[in-house]
């Protein structure tokens, strides 16, 4: 189907949808979720000039995975979005079936989208092109077409293509199958974006030390904090443990020290990057004030995702709140965005036994807590939260088999931030050493419900709604 075509199917699809996505008591007061359809992967993370833009994988015509559009939003503070036009339109034959992941950068004053064109053919292989495309006076992207065929010695599985500039030059890492299915992070260099070379593959199953470790790395993203480098990367297909890698598919990271001339990267152990439900594709970027920020979709591919109540309103998936990224103490942490603040309503403060805790609303809000013994809370019969002392676990209702899961963090507890909207909550454990991320989908109104003989002190604020335009 031609771009015109697209576009229009776009706007019924947007027309018709959208009051009712809209009227879901479900959708989230102050999260980034889809107008209408389907939204997976955070894409294009970028400031330019004071403005923010974050594009996202939308499927606007269904709430299922099908052939991905980039849709685009841009904000001046992280707090208040607008709608840009859309970005990159499935249109083309080397994109026939879907514009995937990818990322952003600047040149020449103007922002570049580098991303994966994905084609699949009726026997059911598949390939990829790394295709570029740049803004135009409109606040649209003019598409260039592919600079980066199928590699040789990968498979069909080759995509998320991630660019950053290191001395002059222009280096990209892509996620990558190799022909014998084992999940690797291809390092590439350019001089112009246009023409890149292939280093060979710096991490991966079978690499630095690791053993079989998936069979697909996807949407891989390298960056410098404090010294270190960051290898953030999405492992497919590792095998779950007693308390970790419990989800279908994992997101997490690597520490270690990319040597540019001799295209090695050794590192060290694999850390998840959220031990919650839902968490998947994070994408960084450098904020102009020098933070490094981060997004994360706040979601997990073949996870029962469709069987999530919003698909009957038209709408599935939102991305996290905005993160904060800092390396110390050997360890990465991860903290709201301070942005987040300005949507805080009245403080309020109270100290006392679990048991004796007031009902605080909870379906837009944060919540910060220190305690000196175990307590459970409770969120409106959908969610749980319960510290025996040694663990923290997170406990619902399988969205099939209505049977209680859990997602554990061992360790010693100190204080959790909190964050709720209406239908998810992200929660960070000491100062944002660990998170835990979920979707949940209460059927009562919500609020937060303490039981349990220990001590609490509890900070509670109602969360503004922001404007989207």
């Amino acid at each position: 189907m031609d771009e015109t075509s697209l576009l229009k199917q776009l706007a019924r699809s947007l027309m018709t949808g959208q009051p009712i996505a809209a009227a879901d008591p479900l959708r989230p007061c102050w999260h980034l979720a889809p107008p209408v359809g389907l939204l997976n992967d955070p894409n294009g993370f970028i400031q330019h000039q004071g403005r923010y833009h974050l594009f996202y994988q939308w499927n606007p015509f269904a709430c299922a995975h099908g052939a991905k559009f980039w849709g685009h939003w841009s904000s001046t503070d992280l707090l208040h979005w607008r709608h840009e036009p859309v970005a990159l339109v499935p249109s083309e034959p080397y994109e026939s079936h879907g514009c995937y992941s990818g990322s952003a950068v600047m040149q020449d004053n103007r922002i570049v989208l580098i991303y994966t064109g994905n084609v699949k053919y009726p026997d059911g292989s598949r390939t990829a092109n790394q295709c570029l495309a740049i803004a135009n006076e409109r606040d649209e992207f003019d598409k260039l077409g592919p600079v980066l065929p199928l590699p040789a010695g990968y498979s069909g599985h080759v995509r998320d293509p991630k660019v950053w500039q290191h001395d002059g030059r222009w280096y990209m890492v892509l996620g990558a199958q190799d022909l014998q299915q084992q999940g690797k992070v291809i390092l590439l260099v350019s001089d112009d974006l246009q023409q890149w070379h292939s280093r060979g593959d710096i991490a991966g199953s079978q690499l630095n030390g690791l053993g079989d470790f998936g069979y697909m790395w996807e949407c891989p993203d390298l960056f410098e904090l404090e010294g270190q480098d960051i290898l953030i990367c999405c492992p497919q297909g590792l095998p779950a443990e007693a308390e970790r890698y419990l989800n279908t598919h994992q997101a997490g990271y690597f520490v270690g020290q990319l040597d540019y001339v001799q295209a090695h990267f050794p590192h060290g152990e694999f850390h998840e990057l959220d031990l919650g439900f839902e968490f998947y594709a994070p994408q960084t970027t450098q904020a102009e004030d020098g933070r490094r920020l981060l997004f994360g979709w706040m979601g997990i591919p073949d996870q029962d995702e469709l069987l999530q109540p919003t698909v009957a309103q038209g709408w599935i998936h939102t991305m996290t709140c905005p993160r904060e990224l800092s390396y110390h103490d050997g360890q990465l942490y991860q903290r709201p965005a301070r942005e987040l603040q300005q949507l805080r309503g009245e403080r309020r403060y109270w100290q006392g036994r679990a048991d004796d805790a007031p009902l605080y609303t909870a379906d837009s809000a944060e919540l910060w807590l220190q305690c000196d013994g175990p307590f459970r809370l409770q969120l409106a019969q959908a969610l749980s939260l319960e510290w025996n002392g040694t663990r923290l676990t997170l406990s619902r209702p399988h969205v099939r088999t209505a049977e209680l899961e859990h997602r554990y963090w061992r360790g010693n507890l100190t204080e959790l931030q909190i964050l709720s909207d209406h239908s998810s909550v992200e929660i960070f454990i000491n100062g944002g050493a660990a998170v835990m991320s979920a979707r949940y989908f209460p059927q009562h109104k919500l609020s937060f419900d303490f039981t349990g003989d220990a001590q609490l002190n509890l900070q509670h604020w109602p969360l503004a709604m922001p404007v989207i335009e």
